[in-house]
């Protein structure tokens, strides 16, 4: 959670930071996938040992002064097709805490879009987000790995329930009216709980209540108030600093002596200073704890992680073979345009010497040419593409070869 915590990109920095990894020299294209779980950088390189040290450079470096901690102990570093299968585990929910979780699919298409709005990606990274989303869609559709509604807001209300029993005419006050606290308001309606929700915004918070038709809103200001009379407390925001600190909830817990108090929090970085939980009375946990709360009632999904898989094998395979074929696109795309001019200029010179040809023979002259031409091509493009199934470099020289040979002026790909 520490280092987690340290290194998170709230939303309003990723534009941010995706200009910055751009600026580091072998980056050619990057996206972030920040979620409360995991911190995962993809990208499009021309050197991958050196653009690998570049990317390690910049998680230590952006925003951070000196690591106290071995960072590449926390680390894992995926190349190529292991690269492409982890992100499509990911969108399909497979490589999550907890399994096939609703919000990770939206999470990946956030990172794509933050990514396309900040100018860093490009050709290889929009089709891998593309065919990542096309993949974790199809595994809900297909499979039952989002089956037993679970999710980390659903799992907080679960460990609640564990420590102080039946929610019902609890009162529960959530701190931050984003999607998270939302999921978590919704379900707690269901439980028959007293709401109270509050959020930095007033406005915000007045929203989620009136969609819910239940609870109460109120301003942050208002949280010392609100912790006094709450049994528990659920906060997620996107504050870069604790919302609630040992000194405020012991001064509500004083106004309060025999009520215990349970609080969950699941905000990266934390709402909550982790020395609340020494206050007497006083319960916490963080998102690191909540996996194993809710660990049964994800059975039916783990007996989904076959058939998902199979759907991640069949979106890596397409992907890598759009992948390898890339360099050999632009030469196959200028050899059949100049092949396809060169014909289509010598049958209008044909038939302005020729007149007397009906529409008939013409369409006949047509159809022969453009058969000659494609038999002629079928070869060369079939080559073209076996090249491209090999050595990457192989393949540009090859791809550059044909290129000069037809003075065909295609523009290539930049060696990985």
């Amino acid at each position: 959670m520490e280092v987690r915590e340290r290194h998170a990109f709230p939303a309003s920095k990723l534009g941010e930071a995706l200009v910055a990894l751009r600026d580091y020299e072998t980056v050619q294209e990057a996206a972030i996938l920040a979620t409360c779980g995991r911190i995962e950088i993809y990208a499009q390189l021309t050197d991958y040992e050196d653009g690998a040290l570049q990317l390690k450079r910049f998680l230590a470096h952006f925003r951070h002064g000196d690591i106290p901690y071995d960072m590449e102990s926390y680390m894992y570093t995926l190349l190529g097709r292991d690269a492409a299968q982890h992100i499509f585990r990911v969108a399909t929910g497979l490589d999550s805490m907890l399994i096939g979780e609703a919000e990770i699919l939206g999470q990946v298409k956030e990172a794509y879009v933050h990514a396309h709005r900040a100018g860093s990606i490009g050709p290889s990274l929009h089709r891998l987000f593309r065919e990542a989303l096309s993949a974790g869609k199809a595994a809900r559709s297909q499979t039952a790995i989002g089956n037993e509604s679970i999710s980390v807001a659903t799992a907080a209300i679960a460990m609640a329930k564990e420590h102080v029993g039946d929610l019902h005419g609890k009162n529960v006050v959530v701190i931050g009216a984003g999607k998270m606290g939302a999921t978590a308001a919704r379900r707690l309606k269901d439980e028959g709980a007293r709401l109270f929700m509050l959020n930095r915004t007033h406005e915000k918070a007045s929203k989620v209540v009136a969609e819910l038709g239940a609870g109460e809103a109120h301003a942050l200001p208002t949280l010392g108030e609100a912790l006094v009379r709450a049994d528990v407390v659920i906060t997620s925001t996107g504050a870069s600093h604790f919302i609630l600190d040992p000194e405020k909830v012991a001064e509500a817990m004083r106004a309060r002596p025999e009520r215990p108090l349970f609080i969950v929090d699941i905000a990266v970085p934390r709402d909550v200073d982790p020395e609340c939980g020494r206050i007497p009375g006083v319960a916490l946990v963080d998102i690191d704890a909540l996996s194993a709360a809710v660990d049964e009632t994800l059975e039916v999904r783990r007996r989904a992680i076959p058939f998902v898989e199979e759907i991640v094998d069949v979106h890596a395979v397409r992907y890598l073979e759009w992948y390898r074929h890339r360099s050999s696109a632009p030469v196959i795309a200028s050899l059949t345009q100049k092949a396809d001019s060169i014909r289509e200029a010598e049958l209008e010179r044909l038939f302005a010497r020729c007149p007397e040809l009906t529409e008939r023979e013409r369409m006949l002259i047509t159809g022969m040419s453009m058969t000659i031409v494609s038999r002629l091509l079928h070869s060369a493009i079939v080559r073209i593409r076996e090249k491209a199934l090999g050595s990457e470099n192989e393949a540009l020289d090859h791809a550059r070869l044909v290129d000069e040979l037809f003075e065909l002026g295609a523009a290539f790909t930049a060696k990985q």
